[in-house]
Order: C-alpha cells, then structure tokens, then sequence
C-alpha cells in the first residue's frame, strides 16, 4: 500500500478510466483492469477515514478557535463597557465635584462681599460715631475757650 493522499488516488482512478479500453457501439462503455481498480479503491477506502478524521479534527479546531475567539471578544466588549462605564461615572462625579466647588466659590464670594460691606458700615458708623464725638468735643472745647477770653475782656 503506497502513501498517496485521496486526491492522488481519485487521478489515478480517473487515469484509469481515460486509458480503458472503449467498447465500440456499446454508448460509452470501456473495460478497465479489475485488478488496478479494486487497489485503488481500497487504497482509497483507507485513506479516506484518515482524511475524513483530518478533516474533522480540523473543523473542530477551527470551530474551538473561532469559539474562543468569540469569547476573547466578548471579554474585551465587556472590559471596554466597564471601562467606558467608569470613566462615565468619573466624568459624572468630576462634573458633580466641579459644580459643587463652583458653588462653594460662589457661596464663599458672596460671603465675603456680605462680609465688606457690614466691616464698611462698621467702620463707617465707628468713624462717625468718633466725629461726632469729636465735634462734640470741639464744640464744648471752644465754648470753653470763649468763655475763658471772656472772663479775661471783663476782668480787664
């Protein structure tokens, strides 16, 4: 029993055929070597489990590659969801941290504006409080000073 390969061993059938001997008048009938045929065929009844086998196992290779494949890829899917998901809800409390921080500023702002404007009305009625005091003050000081220039002129 030789090696050769399905393939080779249906050329050769076919070879076998080309070269039978045609009957004349019979529609295309020829006669063959029984003997070479039947090897062929057995040849061909051999190799054909193992090729069939070959076949099989490479169909289930290609479907368990193609499987896995599949799985990898849904893994990656599921990985670039959860990743996309995240940086959602980073962006999310980002944006909520950002809002909230520009509301604490503006709080904080208006704070202090509230904050100038009672420390300048304070002031402002401390310093006038304190002028009129010292107006008060200036006032009676000059009457005291009139009144001494007074007695001075009628003491003369």
């Amino acid at each position: 029993m030789s090696n050769r390969n399905v393939d080779e061993l249906m050329e050769e059938l076919y070879s076998v055929v080309e070269r039978a001997w045609h009957l004349p008048l019979s529609g295309g009938k020829a006669m063959v070597d029984g003997s070479e045929v039947k090897q062929l065929l057995d040849e061909l009844r051999d190799n054909l489990p193992q090729e069939t086998r070959q076949a099989r196992a490479i169909v289930a290779d290609r479907n368990q590659i193609i499987a896995d494949a599949k799985r990898e890829a849904e893994g990656i899917v599921r990985a670039a969801e959860d990743r996309a998901k995240r940086m959602v809800q980073q962006d999310a409390i980002t944006k909520q941290a950002r809002e909230q921080a520009e509301s604490m500023l503006n709080q904080a702002s208006s704070k202090s504006r509230e904050l100038r404007k009672a420390t300048n009305e304070y002031v402002d009625d401390l310093l006038r409080r304190a002028d009129d005091a010292l107006a008060e003050g200036l006032t009676e000081l000059r009457k005291t000073r009139q009144g001494i220039k007074a007695t001075q002129h009628n003491g003369k």
